[in-house]
């Protein structure tokens, strides 16, 4: 029997994350692999229907990739029954507009986050997606990573006896754009139009914190902007009017304290651009995009501070490497099933608007911590 096929209306698939991640490495990717697999063994591929702004980009992915269906009209693919799911990766300022007619057409709805710019948006939208009924979904892909997915399995597994703190950092140089292009887009560098690496990562740290060490009850951040003038992609100069950097310490639910750089003005020095070190009572790890490496206190070594003698010990080879014991997959392709089965059959699927609206609020709480220069609770 062939699989069943639904359609799926992508805008904002010609942007870098929403071709590579969304289109083609994940529901060009489900397709090549016979479909989403449901649990009566049954098949669902997904019909992509690509809508945008430009006819001349959505043309050539169609062409490039045999898609038989792309519009510039908003309203006729939502209004094409055929058409079960919306998927959003816009820029955040034009997320709200389009999710809500979304909403109104009965779609159900998966989203790129921030859901949107403010937590009232974001909040709104959760609630008019209740409302109307459809099942809804923000994509949260660092739980899917390689490197957090053996994390998780350290703490089902009470390696760390009682979690102390976790100590995040994130980033990497982004060219100015002037003797070299810059590897992300200019829009994130103008608060105007919904930049900034707060708004950008807080919503993150906001989902891995929760799923993975308790809820976030308090935070006091630091945002700067490094690099106060860039160069766009016509090579025209601009101000840079949002953050490029924020440095965040955050309390949860638990006692754990949780510190979490991130910036796009640093030079990489570990292994990974993300990694986590989580020290607990029994012994500590450190979780990159790939790789987790851990230290039992039964292996901890005994350092002692004698600024007058150089450091003999190798500390990093006293850490052992966490095994795969499993095939990862992309982990967007795998949210992107876990988000069909959600449609198609009501599997489990935690990671809704409403947990969209709590990383937005985050962000928001950060911002006005670094404005006010004090620590914020967050409210349950």
């Amino acid at each position: 029997m062939s699989p069943r096929s639904i359609g799926v209306v992508m805008n904002g698939v010609t942007g870098r994350m929403g071709y590579r991640q969304h289109l083609v490495r994940s529901v060009l990717a489900i397709n090549e692999q016979g479909g989403v697999t449901l649990s009566d063994g049954s098949r669902v591929t997904l019909k992509p229907v690509l809508v945008g702004r430009s006819p001349e980009k959505l043309a050539r992915l169609a062409a490039e990739h045999g898609i038989a269906d792309w519009t510039t009209d908003l309203d006729a693919a939502l209004a094409d029954d055929g058409n079960l799911v919306y998927f959003d990766a816009q820029v955040t300022q034009a997320r709200v507009k389009s999710v809500l007619k979304a909403i109104d057409a009965g779609k159900h709805i998966y989203a790129e986050k921030p859901t949107a710019e403010t937590y009232e948006e974001a909040l709104a939208l959760a609630e008019a997606a209740t409302a109307r009924g459809v099942k809804n979904g923000v994509v949260q892909d660092k739980l899917f990573l390689p490197g957090l997915l053996k994390l998780k399995r350290l703490i089902d597994g009470g390696f760390f006896g009682r979690i102390l703190s976790v100590r995040g950092e994130f980033g990497y140089w982004v060219f100015e754009g002037d003797w070299q292009a810059a590897q992300r887009p200019s829009w994130n560098y103008r608060a105007e139009d919904g930049g900034g690496i707060v708004l950008d990562m807080f919503p993150h740290w906001a989902y891995v914190l929760e799923n993975l060490f308790g809820r976030v009850r308090s935070v006091y951040a630091q945002a700067v902007t490094h690099i106060p003038e860039r160069v766009d992609e016509e090579g025209r100069t601009y101000p840079a009017t949002a953050d490029d950097a924020a440095y965040g310490v955050f309390e949860l639910e638990n006692g754990i304290v949780a510190q979490i750089n991130s910036s796009w003005s640093v030079r990489v020095n570990r292994d990974e651009l993300v990694e986590f070190q989580v020290d607990g009572t029994h012994g500590s790890a450190v979780a990159g995009l790939r790789d987790c490496r851990v230290q039992h206190r039964a292996t901890t070594p005994k350092p002692v501070w004698n600024p007058d003698l150089p450091v003999t010990a190798r500390f990093r080879d006293g850490w052992q490497e966490v095994p795969d014991n499993a095939d990862f997959d992309n982990g967007f392709k795998i949210q992107w099933e876990m988000f069909v089965r959600h449609v198609i059959e009501d599997a489990p699927f935690p990671h809704d608007f409403a947990s969209g609206a709590r990383g937005v609020r985050l962000a928001e709480l950060g911002l006005r911590s670094s404005a006010e220069g004090r620590r914020l609770p967050v409210e349950p």
